[in-house]
Parts: C-alpha cells; structure tokens; sequence
C-alpha cells in the first residue's frame, strides 16, 4: 500500500477496538498517519490485541485518556458508539472531525468497486448472495462491512477489484464522501429508533445516505413495494441510476414476480427463473433475489453464473436456519430476527402449525404488527427474557395455549418442546436484542441449536 503524504503529520485516534476499528488502525499504518492511537473502555479481546501489537499500534482498554483522545486531528468511532457518549460529545465540541471505517477504506480502495447492500432486513442474505455470484464468476472480490469483516483491513492488507460490503445506518452516519459503485437499499421498517432521537424520520435519512454520493454512472437498486422507500424518492435528489424490484408490478428495467417466475432485465441480457428453483424459500428472500440478481448483473456477471447461485446458495446461519427434526417436530434457528419486520417475514414463510419463541431487550416495539400471523399460525408462544410484560400484553388470550416465560435457554426448548406435535414447527425468531441473556444473537442461536440437540 502506499503511502499518504497528506497524513504523514497528523494523528487519528480511533474509538473501539473491535473488527472495525483494529481494522481502521491497521489501515491508517499502512498509509503511514504520523500517530495512531486506539482507545476502548472495555476489554479488548486477545485477537484483537494481538493484531495491533503485531502492527505496532498503541492502545489502551478499560477506559480512556481523554488528553491523548482530544489531541487528534481526526477521529474514527466505531459504529456501536453512540453520538450522546460523554467522549464524542467532546470530540464534537472541539471540532475534531469524526469518520466512520466504511468512508476511511473509500479513500484508499483505488479503482476498486464497491456494491453496497443496506436496508432493515435482509442484508446479510443479499449480501452473502451477491458474494456468491461474484465468487462463482471467478471475480476478486472480498465480503466486507457489517457481516463482521473490516473492509479496512482488507483494503489495507490483501485489496480486491470489488468489495461486496453489508453497511447498517449507523456506519453510513459518519460518511463524507462514500460512494458505493452500485447500493442497494431492500426495505426501511422501524429499528434503532433510540439511536435516531426516536424519530423514524431520522432513521431513514440515515439509510438513503447510501445514495447521497452516488453520480450519474453509479446504479441505486431499491424495494418499489416498499413505501417509505418510495415515499422518500419523490423528494430525494437520486443522481444515480434507478433499478427498482417489485412482485406488484412489471418493472422495465429492474427485476419483478409475476406468476410465480422472477424475471432480471436490468441489462440487455434477461434472466428468467422460477421461484421454485431458488434455494432460499419465503417471501423475503424472494426480494433479497431480485436485488442480488440486478447488483450481479449490473457488474457484467453471466445469467449462467446468476442462476447458479440462486438455486445452489444455503441459508445463513442465524436467519432462518434448519436445526433438526425431532420426532417429527422441526426446530428453526432465526435468532438474528431482531426486529419485528424480520419476525413477520419468518412467520408469513412457514407453512406448519407453530411454536414461537420471543423476547429479550425490546427496542420499541408494536407487536400488534404481529397480530394477524400470530393468529392464524401461532399455537404457542415461549417468551424468552427477563421482561415479557409487552409479549404479555399483546398476546395474552390471543394463541389457543398459555404463554409461558422461562430465562434460560434449556427450559425455553423443553417447554416449547412439550408444547409441539408431530408436524409442528418451534421457530426461534424473538424480535428483540439478545443482551438481557445472551452475548449476542450469535450466543443465543447456538446456545438454542445446543439445547435442541439434547432433547
């Protein structure tokens, strides 16, 4: 990599010391900044340590030396640190300006192509979709963003000709000149409202940033039966060029479902397939296809190669996940169903009497939303948290058997274990956050898989 004279004089500190921000640091050595300073008021993990002592960056855990921080010139934030922390209030008062990872690696990527995948539900899946079809085409081409790869590190280390990158609203709300060769934008439902002053409005500027760059060349891929999104376009000055996907209407130049068989024609070579080849089944993932094919296709990748990836590509781990049968009861993995619009979609996909597990830390949420699904597919609910009371509340009376609470994740399978028959389904999709109990949504949908196979 080489080095950047315009930073040779200055210091960046870099808050947090996780993927993106060890990431950060290593890139801003390798572009030779005269001062590079990590700061995390936590433990940082031995993987993480040992990637900065091995680039010989200094740091710091367990709290910060506010001198050292506030005596930078610019400032990187990872993206879980919220703007009302003590230190970025400070930051901000002194005018040090603050970048977020995703606009640190666009500096330095060179020619290299970025396809930019954000939206409430659904961008791991169109993420890892579009990797897929990239890899099959033989492209060099790296996974990167909010998946848990830093696209800095990767940029700084071992760079690719494209950069398939998952971007939440909180990474795009430090950009300054980020500009993703293709972004594509798959749905806007509340979430993260407590990040946004509780304003939706808010959250949704956050997500279009993603085209605010974009330049006449550049292609903006976006849910046309998503109304907000629509909504906001009628007032948004879109530069790019506009690829919508839909299953209520024909689209010209874009993709659409009509009679069960998608059709790609965002370029002059058409796809056409029908859904009953893709290997990711349900709805959603249905839009999640659509915008995956028009992304790859808009890079010149083969229908050959399109298609290949729509009929051979697994599910994720986390969304929606097959665990296993057991004496003919099916247990599903959907614990990365953090919201309720992703609880929605899972329920509309399954097609067996159901057995739901819910809760964890609330985020807001209207689960009168749920109602109609709930009714019609729901037998039971598990709640699974140290506060059900909102469950409770909407719910109660509502399933033909008691909601039960449990705190652990043994008794909450047994329980819905006890609950099913042969043919049903128990679903793990708990539309809240997983810190009450579990480390992450990762620890709760393992700790679920552990517990299903001792039953």
């Amino acid at each position: 990599m080489q080095k950047d004279a315009n930073v040779s004089n200055k210091k960046i500190v870099i808050l947090g010391a996780g993927e993106s921000g060890v990431g950060a640091a290593i890139l801003a050595k390798e572009v030779g900044y005269k001062a590079i300073f990590v700061s995390d008021s936590g433990k940082i993990s031995d993987k993480y340590r040992k990637k900065l002592d091995a680039h010989q960056i200094e740091f710091e855990s367990g709290g910060h030396t506010e001198s050292k921080i506030l005596d930078a010139d610019e400032m990187m934030k990872s993206p879980g640190i919220p703007e009302e922390n003590f230190l970025v209030v400070k930051i901000r008062a002194n005018n040090i300006p603050v970048i977020s990872e995703i606009e640190f690696a666009y500096r330095y990527k060179g020619d290299s192509k970025i396809v930019g995948i954000t939206g409430s539900n659904g961008k791991t899946t169109t993420t890892s979709l579009i990797y897929r079809m990239f890899e099959l085409a033989g492209l060099d081409v790296a996974l990167v963003g909010n998946i848990g790869f830093s696209i800095a590190e990767q940029v700084a280390l071992t760079p690719k000709e494209y950069y398939v990158a998952e971007i939440s609203s909180f990474q795009l709300d430090d950009i300054v000149t980020f500009r993703p060769d293709v972004a594509l934008l798959l749905n806007i439902t509340p979430d993260h409202l407590d990040r946004y002053d509780h304003k939706f409005e808010n959250y949704v500027e956050a997500k279009f940033k993603i085209a605010e760059n974009q330049i006449a060349t550049d292609y903006f891929v976006y849910n046309e039966d998503d109304p907000v999104i629509t909504e906001r376009l009628k007032t948004f000055p879109l530069k790019s060029i506009p690829l919508p996907f839909s299953m209520n209407k024909e689209i010209k130049k874009g993709a659409f479902i009509k009679d069960d068989q998608m059709t790609l024609n965002s370029t002059s070579e058409n796809v056409s397939m029908s859904i009953y080849e893709f290997a990711l089944k349900g709805k959603h993932n249905q839009y999640n296809t659509m915008a995956a094919g028009i992304a790859s296709q808009v890079m010149g990748i083969r229908k050959e190669k399109i298609r290949d990836a729509i009929k051979t590509f697994n599910s994720l781990e986390h969304r929606m996940e097959p665990v296993a049968t057991v004496r003919g009861v099916e247990f599903i993995n959907d614990s990365k169903a953090t919201n309720l619009n992703s609880v929605w979609f899972a329920l509309e996909s399954m097609q067996q009497p159901t057995i739901l597990i819910l809760g964890g830390i609330d985020k807001g949420n209207d689960y009168s939303l749920l109602l109609d699904d709930v009714k019609a597919k729901v037998k039971a609910i598990v709640c699974l948290g140290l506060d059900n009371s909102k469950i409770h509340a909407a719910f109660d009376g509502q399933v033909p058997n008691e909601i039960i609470d449990t705190d652990n994740m043994i008794d909450c399978v047994n329980k819905a274990f006890a609950l099913a028959e042969s043919g049903d389904a128990v679903l793990l999709s708990p539309a809240c956050s997983s810190f009450d109990l579990f480390k992450s949504y990762e620890d709760r949908g393992t700790q679920f898989k552990d517990a299903v196979k001792l039953l």
